[in-house]
């Protein structure tokens, strides 16, 4: 693979430890928020919410109010494991004649036939109901211990700040700029004169842009609480918007929404247990990787050798196949075939408190900025979820209203069999699945502390036939990899990324570690002070 790249520059991020709650976020400030709520003695969930919402105000090409998402929680007293699922669906008002194929194939991550327009793939059409505050209605009435007005708060504050424009700002937004000034709010929040904002170079200057309607529908939603986003004004506000552009969104469809509880995937592994959101996801395909490596794999200490990573490559390679065979929702059963390979927004953190509860918490717009399209009156960037359905009739996977949408996500709950406990998940598409599945076993195998696994080189099989391994990776693993596959090396480095993008927290004991993937610029691991 031809790069320009240094070969001797390292980036390293130490794992934080701590006997204190701890955030793992690709953004620190939103780590910072989550933590603050933990020394304020919330509980894990808290930190959850008020996580999710600055989130949503710091990196909104990622995820917000109008995307979707899973996590899989760990309460200690009870020594449980939950499921939250509030992934996206499609609208029962969608009509399925709006959406007539043309010649040619998809412009964007899925290997669709085209739709005319691209109705489903970006603005008002391709809007499927969005998940996030019902998800977070559900988890604070089962868990929160503080209010929902003050877990909130914080994501009110910073959306009054403005969006902070640094050099990563601006790469996201001009990776998205051209689809961006086709909608006049998506312009006006996220451009500047229709182009992308710069950061400046002085010490002391700084760029931001105003926030001021999210701000405004933050401190509705928080006063007003998360109903309202589905039966109220709210409601109303963000129906109107969609339906005058010409989206199917009614307020019928944000009425009957709601997130479900969900048993987890147990998978045994290794003498302990991996516990995944069930199939909506890639837990499946999980299961399948984790079992292949409970039977090729040899677990050891000093880490994973030359044969280790070949075995990770079969059985991703194998769990792959068997994922893209059956796509779509069939008889209520769900396995995932054609995901992206390119750019998508997604993010993941990982909490642990003080008292060992964990959650590993994975939401999406699905594509960067999502639909594109941001609501004129409430300020919400929307998801594209329609995109994730096939728009060709009669296949498993077809675009039909009210249909569940599709997604790669993988947050997981852990138990090694020594008794450490980990909470782990990425973003990256396809590229998930190798991730948390190496992360799992550098941990459950290997026997690796967080710094360790963190920094261990990985290698992606997500593209079919092609293996990629981290260009650090030594030189014997590098040829017996390019003896027994199609391969290629690849940087770690920021964008894009050619690996996913992990977010973990680890429980030994009564001691919690963090880490975040050593390329993202943002991301960071904060613990409570």
């Amino acid at each position: 693979m031809a790069d320009q790249f240094s070969n001797t520059q390292q980036i390293r991020k130490p794992a934080v430890v701590s006997k204190g709650g701890i955030v793992a976020s690709q953004s620190r400030k939103a780590a910072e928020v989550g933590a603050g709520v933990l020394a304020a003695g919330g509980d894990c969930i808290d930190a959850v919410i008020a996580t999710t919402f600055a989130l949503g105000v710091l990196e909104p090409w990622m995820s917000g109010l109008g995307g979707g998402g899973a996590m899989v929680l760990y309460r200690a007293r009870e020594r449980r494991y939950e499921v939250i699922d509030y992934g996206m669906r499609a609208p029962n008002s969608l009509r399925v004649e709006h959406y007539p194929l043309t010649e040619g194939a998809a412009s964007d991550i899925f290997p669709w036939p085209r739709v005319k327009d691209d109705r489903n793939l970006q603005g008002p059409g391709s809007i499927a109901v969005p998940g996030v505050v019902a998800g977070m209605e559900e988890a604070h009435r089962r868990h929160a211990k503080m209010p929902w007005q003050e877990l909130l708060g914080p994501s009110v504050k910073l959306a009054g700040e403005g969006l902070l424009v640094d050099w990563w700002t601006t790469l996201m937004i001009a990776s998205s700029a051209a689809d961006l000034r086709r909608y006049p709010a998506s312009a006006a929040a996220y451009l500047q004169d229709g182009l992308p904002p710069n950061a400046q170079w002085g010490i002391r200057s700084t760029v931001r842009l105003p926030q001021d309607r999210l701000k405004a529908t933050l401190s509705y939603l928080a006063a007003e609480g998360p109903r309202d986003f589905y039966q109220g004004d709210l409601a109303r506000s963000i129906s109107a918007d969609i339906q005058s552009s010409g989206g199917a969104l009614t307020v019928d469809d944000l009425a009957s929404f709601r997130a479900y509880g969900r048993e987890p995937l147990a998978i045994p592994y290794r003498g302990g247990n991996v516990y995944a959101t069930p199939e909506l996801t890639c837990g499946p395909t999980l299961a399948h990787t984790l079992r292949l490596l409970q039977q090729k794999l040899q677990p050891g200490r000093g880490g994973p050798n030359a044969a280790a990573y070949s075995e990770y490559a079969l059985a991703l390679q194998s769990a792959y196949r068997e994922r893209l065979q059956d796509m779509g929702d069939a008889d209520g059963r769900r396995a995932l075939g054609a995901e992206h390979l390119a750019p998508a927004c997604t993010t993941h953190f990982s909490v642990v408190d003080r008292d060992g509860n964990m959650a590993a918490v994975t939401q999406t717009l699905l594509s960067t900025f999502g639909s594109k399209f941001v609501t004129p009156q409430s300020g919400i960037t929307m998801n594209n979820g329609i995109m994730w359905f096939d728009p060709t009739p009669g296949v498993p996977n077809s675009l039909a209203p009210g249909k569940r949408c599709l997604t790669n996500y993988n947050p997981v709950v852990a138990q090694a069999a020594d008794g450490r406990r980990l909470a782990l998940g990425a973003s990256g598409g396809r590229r998930i699945l190798p991730a948390v599945t190496q992360m799992l076993s550098f941990v459950m195998d290997f026997g690796m502390d967080l710094d360790a696994a963190i920094h261990q080189p990985r290698i992606d099989a997500s593209e079919g036939a092609i293996v990629i391994g981290d260009v650090r990776l030594p030189l014997p693993t590098h040829e017996a990899l390019r003896k027994r596959f199609d391969y290629e090396q690849a940087h770690v480095q920021t964008f894009p990324m050619k690996f996913a993008c992990p977010s973990v927290v680890l429980r030994d004991g009564a001691t919690n570690s963090g880490a975040t993937e050593s390329a993202q610029p943002w991301g960071d691991a904060v613990a409570e002070s």
